[in-house]
């Protein structure tokens, strides 16, 4: 077995877990003896001959010609995260919105229709409906829970169907193996938003889906310190995709690039930690007088739970609940927090919760808000890695102010 990498020697006799992975992922990339990765905060590299400067204009994501085109820093975090998608390549982008920005423009054009959920991210959500349509790309949105909504919607012109699951905020789950078999029998492409769930709950590119993408600023940096995108999938899709990237621009730093290194290695960890914690946190809401509903996919109260049974293999660290009490006092339940910070974001080390309804307002419309299914009284909950004891005296203590109001005690 000489001559092969770690990676390499060991992955020829079984497939490596995902804590493997992140550590030994980016194996080869360079040859260095360094066991922290180096950083190359280069825009430019310089050739030693007219050879070998050709050969590297003409190496479609050479690493070593000009940042935009690639960077040895982010050609480990790529290489990593195709691993632990399942994926042949992956390419980053300078956030989540560069990362599906790119992945859509490469695959849809004037006169295209594309097939998207009701829920999604609000940036997604504005793509489809005020971008794309001033460049001919038409757009059907659809109940994400009815699998029949996606096959009535399809058209001559799909040409893509974009999803979200679990989606943000509702936490409603999309059937991933039925809509990509839908997909597939009529030669249309799949995106997958797989942010809330990493790679470590839910693959959808074993279920059929043909890309997954990423904010990476979420589970995969998992600090609070950068902003990253990531899209994964074959090799001729991720090469076209490259090609719209390097037009576009929205090319990831290799600074960033390097955070976001360091936090793929500890990913495994974090993620087990976030799943045990936020059941243990949707147990205790469930439980509580003051809380009108609670969307958790790992919840058995969740109406979908047999759904995320199947596909996927953990439920994550974010949640949703919904209040007992108006718009006014979900206000005065989230200013009642203080080991729980207002902040927008998730799937950091720190816990993070959001008024969905206030913060929706300032970037939608009321017609799409209530389009989106948030209600007044939703809260958005990212479960961080302090103790679960913690959390739940911390939201115990808000809901306490909640129940004085409203009657609960």
């Amino acid at each position: 077995m000489t001559g092969l990498t770690p990676f390499e020697h060991a992955s020829a006799h079984r497939a490596l877990d995902f804590e493997s992975i992140v550590i030994h992922g980016d194996d080869g990339i360079e040859q260095t003896a360094d066991i922290a990765p180096p950083l190359h905060p280069t825009s430019t590299f310089a050739a030693e001959s007219a050879a070998e400067f050709a050969e590297m204009a003409t190496d479609a994501r050479h690493p070593r010609y000009y940042s935009r085109y690639g960077n040895p820093t982010n050609q480990r975090v790529e290489a990593i995260i195709a691993k632990l998608e399942g994926a042949e390549a992956a390419i980053l982008a300078a956030s989540g919105m560069g990362a599906i920005s790119t992945a859509v423009l490469t695959f849809v054009s004037a006169g295209d229709h594309v097939i998207i959920q009701r829920n999604h991210y609000m940036g997604t959500s504005k793509l489809f409906a005020e971008l794309l349509p001033r460049f001919g790309v038409r757009t059907t949105v659809v109940d994400q829970t009815e699998i029949s909504a996606f096959e009535s919607a399809i058209q001559d012109a799909t040409k893509l169907i974009v999803i979200e699951t679990p989606a943000n905020p509702t936490m409603q789950l999309t059937d991933l193996r039925a809509v990509a078999d839908l997909a597939r029998t009529r030669s249309i492409k799949t995106l997958a938003d797989n942010t809330f769930s990493s790679p470590l709950n839910q693959r959808p590119l074993d279920l059929g889906i043909d890309l997954v993408m990423h904010s990476g600023t979420k589970y995969l940096g998992g600090h609070h310190d950068l902003i990253a995108g990531v899209v994964a999938g074959r090799n001729a899709d991720v090469e076209s995709m490259w090609q719209t990237s390097i037009v576009l621009g929205a090319t990831l730093g290799p600074f960033e690039c390097w955070l976001l290194l360091r936090g793929l290695r500890t990913l495994p960890l974090r993620v087990r930690q976030h799943n045990e914690t936020a059941m243990a946190v949707a147990t205790f809401l469930n439980s509580h007088p003051a809380i009108e509903a609670v969307h958790y996919p790992g919840s058995p109260t969740h109406p979908q739970h047999e759904l995320a049974n199947r596909q996927m293999s953990g439920f994550g660290g974010t949640m949703s609940f919904q209040v007992a009490s108006s718009y006014r006092e979900t206000e005065q339940f989230m200013a009642g927090l203080s080991l729980i910070r207002q902040a927008v974001s998730l799937g950091g080390f720190e816990s993070l919760a959001v008024h969905a309804a206030a913060m929706w307002a300032g970037t939608l419309t009321d017609e799409q808000v209530r389009e989106a299914g948030v209600m007044p009284n939703l809260v958005r909950l990212s479960v961080g890695l302090e103790s679960a004891n913690d959390i739940i005296a911390d939201l115990e203590s808000a809901l306490s102010q909640v129940g004085k109001q409203s009657g609960f005690n």
